[in-house]
């Protein structure tokens, strides 16, 4: 058995490990809940540090905290901020639904650590006490809303944006490459008039930069934090001025915007801001999965599917089939996608069961959230990547298909009719002939005419 040492809280005394900066009271939570292994990751606990730190120099500001704890507080805090002491916070996410436990582990983890500092003794709650000195003016119940609006916030400014702005200019990118190459177009799932491949690829751009307004708009939703309601709302024990100074310190520590919450009972009571910032990622994973679909497709074959593109070979795609490769990048964004939209879901129950003055789903919701965040920036990253830059058109192929489509004789509508273009279709459809053979045979048009009008690059453009 390690080595343990004995700490105490108000329910009395729980033997912690020798070397943890932990203490009783995330002790307990470790034994109460042994339910997923699931701890909070490290921009939730940076989001801590961030709030103890700027908690205690303002506590200090206004007279409430003495210089050397303060100092003691600060240094600890920025080792939480750091990462150097993420293997401290050890409690499930399953756990009591404010994230009180998580809350104390920061205390706990953050107090030890100063009284180390100073020279004392771990456990000793001199000269640092966890409740007194790190959560002063704080309550669990306005930190941890407040950790998850900052975690959040920054992991889309940081990591998801990015990643969808280099996603965007791939795929710009090959829609100007791919600008003079022409194909059939779809609707249906069936053959419609002809598009261009650079159009195709330049709605997929315009839906991954509206995905990053998107992700703006969440950190948006998000600007807002409830430090400084405390318990209720109402900011029992702490200062008139802590709650906003602990905002203009958060927001010039991350480049975020943040403000103090306008309504203090809504930032507790409910967490509306969250699931709103939820279903925008949701959207993305949608936007994501649809443009991940159709490149799988449009790549399907190769000599057998529709084949108008070639995307990366990146592994063998089969144990059995040799030469098989498959469209393993476009899979896992779908999937990606298909979790995030499973987050979503959660995320909108939790939020749901807000009851009087208190959400008590938050480190579900902070967990699912920073889930969809993080899986939707690595595979809009790994996907620009290894496969989007990648992608070469076959040109041949396209041609070919444009030329056998029964929907090019809609050019010809203008010219012989509605009536005359369907016979002519059903008669290319039932002979297996082009729509172009048939018409020349039929006479309907000048072969000059004809072939003016069965254009198909000029049926890409308004006539």
């Amino acid at each position: 058995m390690s080595e343990t040492r004995v700490e105490k809280d108000s329910m009395g005394e729980m033997k912690v490990p020798v070397d943890a900066y932990w203490g009783a009271q995330t002790q307990r939570a470790v034994e109460n809940f042994p339910i997923s292994g699931y701890r909070f990751g490290r921009t939730f606990v940076r989001a801590l540090g961030l709030i103890k730190q700027a908690a205690a120099q303002t506590n200090h500001e206004l007279g409430r905290l003495d210089a050397t704890r303060m100092n003691l507080i600060v240094q600890a805090a920025e080792e939480v901020v750091a990462g150097k002491l993420d293997r401290h916070f050890v409690v499930d996410i399953f756990q009591t639904g404010s994230g009180t436990s998580t809350n104390m582990n920061a205390n706990e983890v953050i107090s030890n650590r100063a009284i180390e500092l100073s020279g004392g003794t771990i456990g000793s709650r001199d000269p640092v006490h966890p409740n007194d000195h790190v959560n002063m003016g704080q309550s669990s119940n306005d930190v941890i809303p407040t950790a998850i609006h900052v975690a959040v916030a920054e992991a889309i400014k940081n990591d998801l944006v990015p990643a969808l702005q280099q996603l965007n200019q791939e795929l710009t990118r090959k829609a100007a490459a791919f600008d003079d190459t022409v194909k059939i177009g779809r609707t249906h799932l069936q053959d419609a008039t002809p598009i261009r491949l650079g159009q195709e690829f330049s709605g997929y751009a315009a839906q991954i930069k509206n995905s990053v307004v998107r992700a703006q708009k969440a950190i948006k939703a998000l600007l807002e934090l409830a430090i400084g309601g405390t318990a209720v709302g109402t900011g029992i024990n702490t200062h008139p001025a802590f709650g906003s100074t602990v905002c203009e310190r958060l927001a010039n520590e991350t480049g975020i915007p943040f403000v103090e919450a306008e309504n203090h009972f809504e930032a507790q009571a409910s967490k509306d801001a969250v699931c709103e910032a939820s279903g925008q990622l949701r959207t993305i994973a949608v936007s994501l999965s649809k443009v991940a679909n159709d490149i799988r497709m449009l790549s399907s074959g190769p000599r057998c599917g529709i084949g108008e593109i070639r995307i990366p070979e990146t592994q063998p795609g089969s144990s059995i089939m040799p030469g098989k490769v498959n469209p393993v990048m476009s899979e896992m964004v779908i999937m990606v996608a298909a979790q995030v939209i499973g987050n979503d879901a959660a995320v909108t129950l939790g939020c749901r069961d807000g009851n009087y003055e208190l959400n008590v789903m938050m480190p579900m919701i902070a967990r699912n959230v920073l889930e969809s965040v993080r899986l939707l920036a690595n595979a809009s990253r790994v996907f620009a990547e290894r496969c989007v830059e990648g992608i070469e058109a076959d040109k041949e192929r396209c041609a070919s298909m444009v030329e056998k489509s029964l929907a090019m004789c809609t050019s010809l509508v203008p010219h012989i009719g509605y009536d005359k273009s369907a016979m002519i279709a059903k008669e290319a459809f039932a002979t297996g002939r082009t729509v172009r053979e048939v018409a020349l045979e039929l006479g309907v048009m000048g072969e000059d005419e004809l072939i003016k009008a069965l254009n198909a690059m000029s049926m890409t453009e308004p006539q």
